[in-house]
Formats: C-alpha cells, structure tokens, sequence
C-alpha cells in the first residue's frame, strides 16, 4: 500500500469518523445511527478514491486499514479488558479485515492481510 495513498485516507476518514463518534458518545446518536453514519462515510470514501483512479479492491484494502490504524485506541481498550496482548486484538481485526475485502475482490486473503497489517505497523502508534 503506497504512502501516498494513506496520507490521503487516514485524514479523510479521521475527521469524520471523530465527528461521529463524538456524537455517539454524547448520546445524539443510537447504535443503528453510528452504524449507519459509519457505513455511509465508508462508501463515500471509496467512491470518492474511485473517482480519483484508484482500483475498488486497493481502495476497500486502504479504508479497511485507515480504520483500524484509527482504531487502534479502541483495539488496546479490548484487549485490556480481555486481558489479552494487544496484537492478539490487532491481528483478528487484520483478519476480519482481510476476509471481507478478499470475499468481495476475489483476492488472496493472506496478502490482503498482510497488506493491512504493514499499513498498521507503518501508521499506528
């Protein structure tokens, strides 16, 4: 996954999605809404980096890894509470990741995985 690339992504998805989280937490959106919220400003993303010339299959592989490079507070809250090290949260993120975008592209799930996974190591934390 090119740098260029996520130095797009990371900030179109930060923005918003703290917007939306914000307003989930503060109790002006329910559980559907976020989830709906969400999905929407999902698609819009990849739409938007179609547009831009980049392939549906590199697009999905770099907004599923904006998103959990951007959720990597939340990954280490579960795996606090889970009492389990953080990558064993990290990798079934990476994982579920992985198997959506590979059963919607036809794409070999190992290396979506891993391409996810150097995605977060480069830009998480």
């Amino acid at each position: 996954m090119s740098k260029q690339l996520m130095d797009i992504v990371l900030p179109r998805l930060a923005k918003p999605l703290f917007h939306h989280l914000e307003r989930y937490r503060s109790g002006q959106l329910s559980d559907k809404q976020f989830t709906r919220k969400f999905e929407s400003l999902l698609q819009r993303q990849h739409e938007w980096l179609a547009k831009k010339g980049v392939s549906g299959a590199r697009a999905a592989i770099a907004i599923h890894a904006g998103v959990l490079v951007l959720s990597l507070p939340g990954l280490r809250a579960e795996a606090a509470e889970r009492n389990v090290p953080l990558e064993v949260v990290e990798l079934q993120a990476v994982q579920e990741a992985a198997a959506d975008v590979s059963r919607n592209y036809e794409l070999n799930e190992a290396r979506v995985a891993d391409a996810i996974a150097r995605v977060i190591v480069r830009y998480g934390e």
